[in-house]
């Protein structure tokens, strides 16, 4: 392991980051990494010493030949002294932006917990994620419920929780929402332009504008209550222009409701999600300078956005054990590994990610934040290339198919994966029998 002196590259690396020096974009899909953090270091040197304890530690009390069977499967190190640091930044870089996590990302009851604490708040998609967020003890208030297309027994159920705020987009939502809900403060979901994002939403929720006068006209009709407007430019979008556009969408919006149809109870306006956390700073940037010109502080608009990756990719590291080994000659061969697209990988098929490989534990050495142990492309100082692939029967499940490893990697080694938090282990799956309750380590290294 290198020493915590060694490491202030490396750490930026681990968000997914360089220093200006090593500016470079790896052509195989892995996230350019362009910027330096300006002096937000939110992985901290103390934080990755007491990941790679909680890592070393686990891994040392396994004996692969004697274990028990499946005590040497995969498991998570769950940073949560990352969340607070992250919520810090997102009060210094949108400190008029309530965040409300989308539970959808990562509903670990740690993380709820940690978040409740901080005072954010929760966006909520089904009965199972309000009830996990009413169980910490938060008020019903502190809860939208942002899906466009609800079950009617979800309405009621909201209704019998006292869960108020609720988006729509449709016609049909409002007829169901006043004759189970009529209490409910409804956001006005509109599409945007998501053509830059790796996970698009606007193909499936969020009226056009040519739609919103027919909806604002049948709100008014049912004698509804509409508070606000919401928006989602979609996950990963490399342009940031899409936030300033539904901001000002946004406006329009507010502006008929109030002018056309005497509405002067809106007051929240939702900006969505989307965030990631190497692109935080540009995009919030973004965002305050379209508020400021659409959406001042005088207007009194309460401004909330629904952050769910922002807040749990990096907070989870996972480890993995080489489980078989399948040699097609000097430096090629494919490693099995006890975690695939099946499980807490799955975000390779749903959600547009390359999780990043690492070696972290080889011939009896670990090897944690030693970042020359692998890399996307051929070099001299890893000439071993290797295909990884999950525990199951399917050829879908492959993690990567071209990779390459410093050490000529054998079966009982260990790898990790850093950032994988975010709609990973929430869309993990028991197919063949791999059941994904894996063990979760905690750790918070803002205990110091």
């Amino acid at each position: 392991m290198a020493s915590v002196k060694d490491l202030k590259s490396s750490i930026l690396d681990s968000v997914g980051l360089q220093p200006e020096k090593h500016n470079s974009t790896v052509n195989n899909g892995e996230y350019e990494r362009t910027k330096a953090y300006n002096q937000y270091d939110l992985h901290h040197d103390q934080a990755h010493e007491q990941i790679f304890g909680a890592l070393k530690n686990h891994i040392e009390s396994v004996n692969k030949d004697t274990c028990d069977a499946g005590d040497e499967n995969s498991f998570f190190v769950c940073d949560l002294g990352e969340i607070h640091r992250l919520y810090r930044y997102w009060c210094e870089k949108l400190p008029r932006v309530t965040p409300f996590y989308a539970v959808k990302s990562n509903p670990n009851p740690q993380v709820l917990k940690t978040l409740c604490e901080l005072n954010a708040n929760f966006d909520c998609a089904s009965k199972s994620e309000i009830e996990k967020v009413l169980r910490l003890g938060a008020e019903p208030s502190r809860i939208i419920y942002a899906n466009p297309c609800k079950a009617s027994s979800f309405i009621r159920f909201a209704k019998q929780k006292n869960v108020r705020k609720s988006t729509f987009d449709n016609v049909e939502e409002l007829h169901k929402i006043k004759r189970f809900h009529p209490e409910s403060e409804l956001l006005l979901r509109i599409a945007t332009d998501d053509s830059t994002a790796q996970c698009r939403l606007s193909t499936k929720y969020g009226c056009s504008m040519e739609e919103v006068g027919t909806l604002l006209a049948k709100v008014e009709e049912l004698g509804l209550n509409l508070v606000g407007v919401s928006f989602h430019v979609g996950s990963g979008a490399s342009d940031f222009g899409s936030f300033e556009k539904a901001i000002r969408d946004a406006r329009i919006v507010f502006d008929m409701a109030t002018k056309k149809f005497g509405m002067e109870e809106l007051h929240i306006l939702d900006i969505g999600g989307g965030f990631q956390l190497e692109s935080f700073e540009e995009s919030s940037r973004v965002i305050n300078a379209a508020l400021e010109q659409y959406f001042p502080v005088s207007s009194e608009v309460e401004v909330i956005a629904e952050p769910g990756r922002y807040f749990a990719a990096t907070a989870f590291t996972l480890a993995c054990h080489v489980i078989a080994k399948n040699s097609h000659g000097k430096g090629d061969s494919m490693l099995y590994i006890n975690d695939g697209v099946y499980g807490n990988m799955n975000c390779i098929l749903f959600d547009h990610q390359t999780p990043i490989p690492r070696v972290l534990f080889h011939n009896s050495t670990f090897h944690y934040m030693d970042l020359e142990t692998s890399s996307p492309i051929l070099t001299q100082n890893c000439p071993n290339r290797v295909s990884i692939w999950g525990p199951t029967c399917d050829g879908l499940d492959c993690i990567t198919d071209k990779y390459y490893m410093k050490y000529d990697l054998v079966v009982g080694d260990w790898l990790y994966f850093p950032n994988l938090g975010a709609y990973t282990s929430s869309a993990a799956t028991p197919f063949n029998g791999f059941e994904q309750a894996v063990d979760i380590i905690y750790i918070n290294s803002e205990n110091l």
